[in-house]
């Protein structure tokens, strides 16, 4: 006779288990841990991660189970235990405390007493367990041993002597970064964590080690010996150098930002968190922080009060209203300040505003729109296009959600420029040049297997929405989604392009191509630093050189020097409150964290200040409150003002210009951890080798690179991933910013 359930009423999936007397629900092999956590059961473990693999090889979780009214003879481990109906798990019982002490006992034997000097101390796991599972007094005499270290690259420090071979660090590498870089060597009580080759590790997701690190093995080596966890203030922002806009927490003390750590957010970041925004924190407080207003006179800089600044500022703006005024916004500005500088522009009469600095095809009059897909659905899609982006350094965390989707059995077919160093498998690549990107997306083997999925998403990136005929390819992944059934999702070009879009931050004039090819006689230009944020930064130079600038900056860098007339300095967006919108169209609020240095204030409050000065009446509010009621008057949908589309140029080789994982924005620019990682690989030419032996150059020489905009000289790469007729070269870097993106010739410097 088979056994009864023991609640009938349970759905079919699930059985009945009792956790210290405690009647509980818990689906069909999933592990007792899983079923106390749920009920907030607390059971110690170290090796247990719920993104992880089980490992079960601490054995801290060791509890006391029975069945059938009979006691198992041994303690089990609660991570690897599956669940059965009936089951009795008691976890504070006298067996399963004397195996969780015995087995802290043995955790301890060989770990050093160094608490004190220890970085994860005050938030260490192995410290808060050992309180109330260990002994005052180890019962070993045996000497501790000790583990070499090595360098494993500029954010993460080791001290291994601390491991207790928990292994997260190995499983994170294995299962979620996909790089394989850390692993167990030797045996038994000689088992060391390492890296295989002595090398640092090339993971964009590093720092996440840190997180999963439960004792001090492995801590943040640019916060390293700076503060202790409890001197610290946590303060909720966001991410702010792509359009995932990952939660996070800036940890500040006395108004410095000292580490960021992430925030939990399934639907955004998980409990993960890139290196970029990570990092990007050292950045706030690089030399060129802008701290004071300077007005140009003379020709020279001279630091000025904040109502000189302003009456300059509003000077410039009164002589130059309406057509001859261009006003131009980094995408990660917050829709308040955003929101506040359109209203500015309209005020002054002038429709010449744009966000879109790294576009370069208006034709198509096309804006930043939300994902089709959601964020965390595209981990169980069947079927994903990866279409003009090298997806692992624009995106970290959705190319390991993509990932994620491969281990599931999702196929991911690739169309790109270049075949990029992805941590999935592709089902299928089509590696050619950009001009033949659209060709290749509409292939009928490839529309056949989108069209055969039941969930299909086919991802627009960076390279395809800022090519010179970018209106092609967008009309081409949209002629795809439409004839698959699969979700269309444009990455935008932005941490807030969709919220700036969302309020007309947009041109009713000329969009920001336009505006640098015929000239403005004066610009405002809003957090951007117009020597490498811009599509062709040559060609804006030039036209800002020419005319009147007033630059709201978060650095007074030589770029802005070169160009501007008033300098105003403004909070970035960990100091500040903001409002942005991510990919998936939620909208997100951060709050300031850090200090403004110097004299730096607000962008709001400036453009407030600036408003006034000119007398203009829309900018009579007085707080934060004020202007998100008007900003928020602004919501809705606006059109651009299409641009004729740019030539299509002929000869040489098509540039693949992709901005550097780390050369997105000024802050990250200058966060110098994050400078000296292994994927910043510099400026450089990387050309296929029958495009390198055509032009007469080999690897390592540097070659002289001209094109329509300028020249460059740079190093020389040769390799096959880059499809023939096409060059890739890495936007961000000022030796590679007066190339542009269009054709180039290569010849031997």
């Amino acid at each position: 006779m088979s056994a009864q359930p023991v609640n009938p009423n349970l759905p079919p999936d699930h059985v009945t288990i009792f956790i210290d007397g405690v009647e509980l629900a818990a689906p069909k092999g999933s592990m007792i841990i899983q079923a106390a956590d749920k009920a907030g059961i607390a059971i110690p473990r170290f090796c247990y991660h719920d993104k992880l693999a089980i490992a079960a090889n601490c054995r801290m979780c060791l509890v006391d189970t029975e069945m059938g009214g009979r006691s198992a003879p041994k303690p089990s481990p609660a991570c690897a235990t599956p669940v059965a109906d009936g089951m009795k798990v008691f976890t504070r019982n006298e067996k399963a405390l004397k195996a969780q002490r015995n087995v802290m006992e043995f955790l301890l034997i060989n770990h050093p007493l160094d608490c004190p000097i220890c970085d994860q101390g005050g938030e260490c796991e192995l410290q808060d367990l050992s309180l109330g599972y260990g002994r005052s007094v180890s019962r070993f005499q045996e000497r501790k041993r000790t583990v070499p270290d090595e360098d494993i690259g500029p954010l993460v420090a080791t001290e291994m002597t601390r491991c207790i071979q928990c292994t997260r660090c190995i499983r994170f590498t294995a299962e979620i970064a996909g790089t394989y870089e850390l692993g167990g060597m030797y045996r038994g009580e000689n088992l060391q964590i390492g890296t295989y080759d002595g090398k640092p590790l090339t993971t964009e997701l590093s720092g996440n080690v840190v997180d999963v690190c439960p004792v001090g093995a492995l801590t943040n080596k640019v916060f390293q010996f700076r503060a202790r966890p409890w001197d610290l203030q946590a303060r909720p922002s966001l991410g702010w150098h792509d359009a995932m806009g990952s939660n996070l927490f800036l940890h500040v003390r006395r108004g410095e930002v000292l580490r960021t750590v992430p925030r939990d957010n399934e639907a955004v970041n998980e409990c993960w968190l890139s290196d970029r925004d990570r990092y990007s924190h050292q950045g706030l407080y690089a030399e060129d922080r802008a701290v004071k207003p300077l007005r140009k006179i003379d020709g020279e800089w001279r630091e000025v009060s904040w109502a000189e600044a302003l009456n300059a500022a509003a000077e410039i703006l009164r002589a130059n209203r309406g057509d001859d005024l261009g006003v131009l916004a980094h995408p990660a500005t917050s829709a308040e300040e955003g929101g506040l500088l359109a209203t500015l522009a309209e005020e002054l009469g002038s429709g010449n505003i744009d966000h879109r600095i790294s576009n370069r095809d208006f034709s198509d009059a096309a804006v930043a729109e939300p994902f089709a897909m959601p964020l965390a659905e595209i981990e169980k899609a069947d079927a994903i296009v990866v279409f003009g982006s090298n997806i692992r350094h624009e995106l970290p965390l959705l190319h390991q959600r993509i990932r994620k989707a491969v281990r599931n059995g999702a196929k991911v077919h690739v169309v790109n420029p270049v075949d990029f160093d992805f941590t999935f498998s592709a089902a299928s690549k089509r590696i050619v040049p950009p001009s033949q990107l659209a060709g290749a997306l509409g292939d009928a083997a490839l529309v056949e297997a989108a069209k055969g999925a039941n969930h299909a998403a086919v991802i627009v990136g960076a390279i395809a929405e800022n090519h010179p005929q970018a209106a092609q390819l967008r009309k081409a992944a949209r002629d795809f989604a439409a004839a698959t059934g699969a979700k269309l999702c444009r990455i935008p070009q932005g941490a807030n392009a969709l919220g700036l879009a969302q309020i007309g931050f947009l041109p009713k004039g000329r969009a920001v191509a336009p505006q640098f090819a015929d000239p403005r006689k004066a610009y405002v230009i809003y957090g951007i630093e117009p020597g490498l944020d811009f599509a062709d930064p040559a060609a804006a130079m030039q036209a800002l050189g020419a005319a009147r600038v007033v630059a709201f900056s978060h650095y007074a860098c030589a770029s802005t020097r070169a160009v501007a007339d008033v300098i105003l300095p403004i909070g970035a967006l960990p100091e500040i409150e903001g409002t942005l919108v991510n990919l998936d169209g939620t909208v997100q609020i951060a709050l300031p964290g850090g200090k403004q240095p110097g004299e730096a204030r607000d962008g709001w409050r400036v453009l407030r200040a600036l408003g006034g000065e000119l007398g203009l009446p829309a900018f009579e509010f007085t707080d934060l409150a004020g202007a998100r009621a008007l900003v928020g008057a602004r919501n809705g949908a606006f059109a651009p003002n299409a641009s004729a589309a740019p030539a299509v140029e002929t000869g040489g080789l098509e540039a693949v210009a992709a901005t550097g994982i780390y050369r997105p924005d000024a802050t990250v620019r200058r966060a110098a951890a994050l400078q000296a990682h292994p994927l910043n690989v510099g400026p450089r030419i990387v050309l296929n080798p029958a495009d390198a032996q055509a032009a007469g150059v080999a690897a390592g020489q540097v070659a002289k690179v001209g094109s329509a905009a300028g020249t460059a000289s740079l190093p020389v790469v040769v390799d096959k991933a880059v499809a023939q007729g096409a060059a890739w070269i890495e936007a961000g870097h000022g030796a590679t910013a007066p190339l542009g993106a269009g054709r180039i010739t290569v010849v031997a410097a």
